[in-house]
């Protein structure tokens, strides 16, 4: 599949003063965080290792699409763990304090824990250890969790659509049952992995009668769920609007259920708003645990994202929506030094304006006139 990317030593950059070394004595950003031009910080910068998946789930992978014939990145053209090292390096002296290792599908990546280990050694500005974090499908955690651990991954988020083995064997088109999946979080848990992340992407019609299933399974077990509408990421998913189960409605469900209260947001720019379980007292209590719902389609958080994304041969790309990218693997081979690759990267986000959400709000028209790059390509 053919993708617009942007050089970043791209002659139309150039002429716009971008990703050019600084003139001699220029200050450059360096333990300074950057903001865009709608004065978003950037705070999380999110790694895409592989291209690949061992699910084919609709609304990311088509296997219609992603089929047998379908070429994937060769392994040269991929970022080396240490390049991957370095970029995330000069991402955290521009303000980056969270790390999220994403796919694909990332622990099909052969000896990811190296990585993980030399992404655990960098700090954030203040000298405080990265939030170093990964989002798996969760096919093959149960024997990867404590490699993970081990290497000094702090936290945990698995993909998981359905309770149900059936339909998440359909979901996942790959006749994977589910069951391995939950022994996955288990195992996770078992080596000391805690407040793991289960998201649910919640297709209406398909898995939304699961929602209160999927919520009474995981109040109490130390496992937080969030429930994601279902989004116009990518070009192949078949994305429709009606497919949509805004959040609120899935919030009503649950407070039909159980009876919750509003949490407020653990960091700014989070994407989850937070709901907690009521415990007996009338207040939250910790021990049931909490929801989280991710609304980009009904309730866009575009004014505060603080994202960006690095896919898996290193093109920088500054929103899950995109359709463009700036290639700093270019920069990474072609002998820039760190102050060149930071002065480019701080560049790019400084000019940085999107907020694709808000006017799909608007103008839901837009969703089907624009080439977004594929989620498998940048990660979720």
């Amino acid at each position: 599949m053919d993708r617009p990317v942007i050089s970043l030593v791209d002659l139309r950059l150039r002429d716009a003063g971008l990703a050019m070394p600084a003139p001699a004595g220029a200050a450059l950003p360096h333990g300074n965080a950057v903001h865009d031009l709608r004065r978003r910080p950037l705070r999380d910068l999110r790694i895409s290792v592989t291209d690949r998946c061992n699910f084919r789930c609709s609304y990311c992978m088509p296997k219609d699409v992603f089929d047998k014939d379908h070429v994937y990145l060769p392994h040269g053209d991929l970022l080396s763990f240490e390049e991957i090292s370095r970029t995330a390096r000069l991402f955290s002296q521009l303000g980056v304090g969270k790390l999220r290792i994403t796919g694909g599908e990332p622990l099909l990546r052969k000896n990811l824990e190296a990585l993980i280990a030399q992404l655990a050694e960098l700090q954030t500005l203040d000298g405080a250890p990265m939030d170093l974090t990964l989002t798996t499908n969760g096919s093959i955690l149960a024997r990867k969790a404590r490699a993970l651990k081990d290497a000094g991954l702090k936290r945990l988020t698995v993909s998981l659509d359905s309770l149900s083995d059936p339909l998440f064997r359909q979901m996942n088109d790959m006749d994977f049952p589910v069951a391995t999946v939950l022994q996955g979080i288990e195992a996770a848990q078992a080596v000391g992995f805690a407040n793991i992340k289960v998201n649910m992407v919640v297709k209406g019609g398909v898995n939304d009668h699961e929602i209160v299933a999927m919520a009474r399974h995981f109040r109490g077990s130390g496992v937080t769920l969030r429930f994601i509408e279902f989004m116009d990421v990518g070009a192949t998913n078949g994305w429709r609007l009606e497919e949509v189960l805004p959040s609120d409605a899935v919030l009503e469900r649950l407070q039909s259920a159980f009876a919750l209260t509003p949490l407020s947001a653990t960091a700014p720019g989070e994407t989850a708003v937070r709901w907690g379980y009521v415990g007996a007292n009338g207040r939250h209590d910790p021990s049931l645990g909490e929801i989280g719902l991710i609304s980009s389609v009904t309730h866009a958080f575009c004014h505060d994202c603080n994202r960006a994304r690095l896919s898996t041969e290193g093109k920088l790309f500054l929103c899950l929506f995109a359709s463009e990218g700036w290639d700093l693997r270019a920069l990474l081979r072609n002998g820039a030094s760190d102050s060149d690759i930071r002065q480019a990267i701080a560049q790019v986000w400084g000019q940085r304006s999107d907020n694709y959400s808000e006017r799909r709000s608007q103008h839901p028209e837009i969703a089907q006139q624009r080439q977004r790059v594929e989620m498998s390509y940048i990660g979720g």
